[in-house]
C-alpha cells in the first residue's frame, strides 16, 4: 500500500469516528516526531501493538479486500496463564460496502464483533475441520445471547445494535452492506501476529511504499520510531 492511500484512509476514518461519536485515546493523535520523544512510559502501547492498523491483505485492492482497524485496548497473552492484568483487547473498525475481510479463524480468541452502526455487516461462517479445512455441518452461534443454527457457508446480517460471539476455529468473514458500518470488537488478549488461520494465504500486514510521510503511525511503524532510552 502507498503511504498516501493509508493517510488518506485515516483522514476518512477520523471523520466517519467522529460522525458516530467515538472518540479514539490521546495515543491516536501522536505525531511521527512526538512517537521519537517518548520513553518507556509507553512500552505497553507499542508492545501489545495498540494504535492504527489498515490492511489490504496483501491484495493492492483494499476498498475491495481489506480492513480499517484502531486497537484501542489489549493485554498480554502471558495474562493469561495468570488471570492477572488485562485478559481482554477492544478494537474498533470500520468496513466499506463489499469491502470483504476474508475467511479466517482463531486458535485461541473468543470474539465478540458488534455492528456499532452505519450499515449492515454481512458474517459468513463455516465450522472448521481437523486439518483446518472447511466443515460442512451446520454451527450454533450466539447472536446477543440467543443461539441460533447455521449452515455451513451460511451468512448472518448484522444490524446496528446487533453482535455475533466467534469461538476459536470458527472460519468467518465480512463485508459491508448498504453503507459502510462502523465495527466493535471484545474479545480475550488479541495476538494478529500468531492466532490468525486464513483459509487462503494472505499478507495480514501491509508492505508500505513511503510516497509521503505518515500523518500517524500504524502498529507495524512503532520500531522504526520508537526508541526509548531505558
Amino acid at each position: 500500500m502507498k503511504r498516501s492511500e493509508i493517510n488518506a484512509i485515516i483522514h476518512r476514518a477520523r471523520d466517519f469516528l467522529t460522525e458516530h461519536r467515538f472518540h479514539l485515546p490521546p495515543f491516536a493523535e501522536w505525531t511521527p516526531e512526538e512517537w521519537q520523544r517518548k520513553g518507556p512510559e509507553v512500552r505497553e502501547i507499542v508492545e501489545n501493538h495498540l494504535g492504527w492498523d489498515i490492511t489490504d491483505f496483501g491484495s493492492a485492492d483494499f476498498p475491495r479486500r481489506g480492513l480499517f482497524l484502531f486497537t484501542v485496548r489489549n493485554g498480554e497473552a502471558a495474562n493469561l496463564q495468570t488471570l492477572q492484568g488485562k485478559i481482554y483487547a477492544e478494537k474498533i473498525m470500520i468496513v466499506e460496502v463489499d469491502q470483504v475481510t476474508p475467511l479466517h479463524f482463531h486458535w485461541r480468541k473468543t470474539e465478540d464483533i458488534i455492528n456499532r452502526g452505519g450499515g449492515r455487516l454481512v458474517v459468513q461462517l463455516y465450522p472448521s475441520t481437523p486439518d483446518e479445512q472447511l466443515a460442512s455441518t451446520d454451527v450454533t452461534v450466539s447472536l446477543d445471547g440467543e443461539r441460533r443454527r447455521v449452515p455451513a457457508g451460511g451468512k448472518v446480517v448484522l444490524h446496528p445494535g446487533e453482535s455475533i460471539t466467534l469461538t476459536p476455529r470458527l472460519y468467518h468473514a465480512f463485508w459491508g452492506e448498504g453503507s459502510r458500518v462502523l465495527v466493535g470488537e471484545v474479545s480475550l488478549v488479541n495476538d494478529d501476529r500468531t492466532d490468525n488461520r486464513f483459509f487462503e494465504t494472505v499478507g495480514r500486514f501491509p508492505g508500505i511504499v513511503e510516497d509521503e510521510p505518515p500523518l500517524r503511525l500504524l502498529t507495524v511503524d512503532y520500531p522504526k520510531f520508537y526508541h526509548p532510552v531505558a
